[in-house]
């Protein structure tokens, strides 16, 4: 067994190992990589042929969290991993994005690249070592690849740059990104910051390039001793190369032509393209020549032709296939409260691309539980992102979330997540969700905005409104363009996808995969200037439409209010199994959530009607409630002995009115006076302070008769509860004897209501 293991010193204290030669040995290549404790398994596996008239890349990456990592069970009735998590999935994508631009143009066999935490610590994120693993698989095997490339995440922290940042450290950051990058370029970037400027992002790229750089060799040199510096011999396509030459000839003038008519509607531009294509295929072929495998040469060969011939008209022109400038922006409609019953709505239209969103308030009871192998915890803000085939008028089945809808809604989750007030501005859970209308590029910036407006609209506090715009890129030799606010063709055919969300204050969110070779800072740092230019004019279209958020929720939103009680008296507000706090919600028609927070106990009581939200923080409040002497209440009788009564003057507090404390006047029985059930106004009088038992007074509540004499005690007979004496009988719990009365209540929970 030939184990080969390389070291790279990152130089904060935090060596990473990459292993390879030990485990899934009949993988085309396989690798793990360690950091701390924190381990992850890479396999990588492609056929060795393509299929027939294959002319894309079918690779596959996976990323799975084993919960036996983490030392964890995991959830749910199979108590075994199930179906990729939303986290999982984001992770795969960002090694999907860093590795695809790398395989061969002509290299279309099937690949699966598979990435499993087979070990992990609280500490340090695999999702910072998933690409390194992946591309140390793809290095020791005879798969090609124009690689290495690695990943790493970059933190800006108290003023300094700080690589593969500890989880505690991550959320105290002002930046936190991942980037990928071959040592000579910047492939992928994704992360959020707290409206941070355009400089300190581009330092961020080169602190974390040059982290990269010393991965990259160290793969480099793991190909070398793993013996797998010559790759697998491949032959995906068949060429007819007169073909190609006639196709340019023929269509390339056309196409340039065509585009510099900057057309704005997709779908002419569309069949004005398609129709040059047309018009070569019927010049050359009949029904009977025109085979498949020519028809399947002629769309790659015109596909070709097509896009060099628009990319050179921007770079030549300087204007857009829908004739914009290169800076300009397509024109923006906005339109708030559109439906009526939503608690939020907004609809974005920017060109052919339209969001309508929805903002949903909720209670605590509507977070979302996250229950992965590393992170746990609840989420009090969603965002869900739904692309239907119509919004670019296709027809597909609707086969349930894809990778590309979790990645957008999540890049605008990260967008706005920034600028929201916290819960004790806010308590509510909320959920926007982007639904995309229309689409011709830049979908998820349209959510970004759309999504913001919808807050608004519902009256979130929001502390500035957040935009987004999606960059692109175009370059030849030494000339190259920067897009603004891209279509999906100048997306396609472009060598740059940069999508830039903020404020006006900086930035919250970025995304970005390149595509060309040679990207220098300078275009970077031109591509973000010109992002918040573009950035400050959509949100001057805000203002065109809502210049704050409502000042109030709407009226059948549900109000939440939110208040604390001494942490003691939580188990009293919930009762025996749920009991009490059911009944308070049953009989106000409210609901209430409750949790510790340090020494208090955080309640949160939420209904459309104020009177059910009053009354039960006051049935709350009175069960939390201290008793003390001179305290007025109006009680409630709940039964009748005969030295007195026994009244419930609080929810769950009892406490005894004794006979001579009803009236002024000489009072020989309850009966006929007071019946179970009755409301009565009393005072405490006194607290025992050895058992706590309670003395209620009515007669203090009335005014004292003129001349009134304090009669002399009665004779003394066994001691009754309360002080009198009486014809001795069993003893009673609390120690009274006398005669049973129907009224009275014998119980433990008397005897605890009576304190």
């Amino acid at each position: 067994m030939n184990i080969i293991t390389k070291k790279i010193d990152m130089g904060n204290g935090s060596i990473v190992t990459i292993e390879t030669g030990k485990l899934a040995k009949q993988a085309d290549g396989s690798a793990v990589v360690r950091m701390n404790d924190t381990m992850l398994l890479a396999t990588v596996c492609a056929k060795k042929e393509a299929g027939e008239n294959v002319d894309f890349m079918p690779l596959t990456v996976d990323y799975q969290e084993k919960y036996a990592a983490m030392g964890r069970f995991p959830g749910g009735f199979f108590k075994r991993e199930a179906k990729p998590s939303e986290h999982e999935i984001l992770i795969a994508r960002l090694v999907d994005r860093a590795l695809r631009p790398l395989f061969p143009d002509n290299f279309h066999a099937e690949v699966q690249v598979q990435i499993t935490l087979i070990s992990g610590d609280k500490n340090t994120m695999p999702d910072q070592l998933a690409a390194l693993a992946a591309a140390s698989a793809l290095a020791v095997s005879d798969i090609p690849f124009n690689g290495p490339v690695s990943e790493v995440r970059v933190s800006y922290l108290n003023g300094e740059y700080v690589i593969n940042t500890p989880l505690p450290e991550v959320e105290k950051a002002d930046l936190d990104l991942i980037v990928a990058a071959t040592e000579e370029n910047i492939m992928m970037v994704e992360g959020e910051m707290k409206e941070v400027s355009e400089e300190v992002m581009l330092n961020a790229l080169k602190a974390a390039h040059d982290a990269i750089k010393l991965q990259c060799r160290a793969i480099a040199e793991l190909t070398i001793e793993a013996g797998k510096t010559e790759k697998r011999e491949y032959c995906h396509e068949i060429n007819d190369e007169e073909l190609r030459q006639k196709i340019n000839d023929t269509c390339y003038q056309k196409c340039y032509d065509f585009a510099k008519q900057g057309i704005a509607n997709k779908h002419m531009r569309e069949e004005g393209f398609e129709a040059i294509k047309k018009e070569f295929i019927e010049a050359n072929y009949t029904e009977e020549t025109l085979t498949d495998d020519i028809q399947f040469m002629i769309d790659r060969y015109y596909h070709d032709t097509e896009k060099e011939a628009m990319r050179d008209m921007v770079l030549n022109e300087r204007t857009r296939l829908d004739g914009r400038q290169l800076d300009e922006i397509r024109p923006i409609w906005i339109e708030t409260d559109y439906l009526p019953s939503a608690h939020g709505s907004a609809i974005f239209t920017r060109g052919e691309t339209q969001s309508l969103s929805t903002c949903t308030l909720g209670t605590k009871l509507d977070e979302q539980v996250i229950d992965g192998a590393v992170i746990e915890g609840t989420r009090r803000f969603l965002l869900h992102y739904n692309f239907p085939a119509f919004a670019t008028g296709e027809v597909k089945g609707n086969r349930g979330l894809s990778r590309r809808e979790v990645g957008h809604g999540h890049l605008a989750w990260r967008a706005i997540k920034e600028v929201l007030p916290t819960e004790e501005e806010c308590p509510y859970t909320i959920r926007l969700v982007s639904d995309i209308l229309e689409s011709n590029g830049s979908s998820s910036m349209a959510t970004v905005c759309a999504g913001c407006l919808a807050l608004m609209d519902a009256g979130v506090k929001i502390r500035k409104p957040v935009a987004g715009i999606a960059m692109g890129l175009i370059s030849k030799g030494d000339k190259w363009a920067v897009l603004s606010d891209i279509l999906g063709d100048e997306d396609h055919l472009g060598d740059m996808d940069f999508k830039v969300t903020g404020t006006t204050d900086g930035i919250t969110a970025c995304q970005m995969d390149i595509k060309v070779d040679g990207l220098s800072y300078d275009v970077l740092a031109k591509a973000l200037e010109q992002a918040r230019q573009g950035r400050l004019h959509i949100l001057g279209k805000y203002e065109e439409v809502i210049t704050a958020p409502r000042e109030d929720y709407k009226p059948f939103v549900p109000r939440i209010v939110q208040f604390t009680i001494p942490k003691e008296f939580i188990g009293a507000v919930i009762g025996k199994g749920g009991e009490v706090i059911q009944k308070i919600q049953r009989e106000t028609g409210s609901t209430i959530t409750i949790e510790e927070d340090g020494d208090l106990g955080r309640i949160d009581v939420a209904s459309p009607d104020k009177e059910s939200i009053d009354a039960a923080i006051k049935w709350i409040k009175d069960i939390a409630t201290v008793p003390e002497v001179g305290q007025v209440y109006d009680a409630k009788v709940v039964s009748i002995v005969e030295f007195g009564a026994f009244l419930e003057f609080l929810p769950g507090k009892e406490g005894l009115m004794h006979i001579s404390e009803y009236d002024w006047a000489r009072t020989e029985t309850l009966e006929g006076k007071v019946n179970v059930g009755d409301m009565i106004q009393v005072k405490i009088i006194a607290i025992d302070e050895k058992s706590g038992k309670l003395k209620l007074s009515r007669r203090a509540m009335l005014p004292k008769p003129e001349g009134y004499v304090e009669e002399a005690p009665r004779p003394r007979g066994p001691r009754h509860e309360g002080g009198d004496r009486g014809p001795r009988g069993p003893r009673r719990e609390g120690g009274d004897r006398g005669p049973r009365h129907d009224g009275e209540r014998r119980s433990n929970r008397d005897d605890h209501r009576r304190q």
